[in-house]
């Protein structure tokens, strides 16, 4: 199954961020996926391959009407 994913979800990671969000929004989607820090706005870029595999949950979906 592929998990789908839009710009504008929040979605909870499987490890806290140092400032002790969990949630982070989805910012940027391709081969690499860049994702902001709900807690304290740190932007992250990761590969999509370790994104899918850190990804806990979809909090909040944003999907296109």
């Amino acid at each position: 199954m592929v998990k789908v994913f839009y710009l504008g979800d929040i979605v909870e990671m499987k490890k806290d961020h140092p400032c002790g969000s969990k949630e982070w929004e989805i910012t940027r989607l391709g081969a690499d996926i860049k994702i902001k820090c709900c807690g304290c706005g740190r932007i992250v870029m990761l590969p999509r391959s370790k994104f899918e595999k850190d990804v806990k949950k979809v909090v909040r979906q944003n999907s296109p009407e």
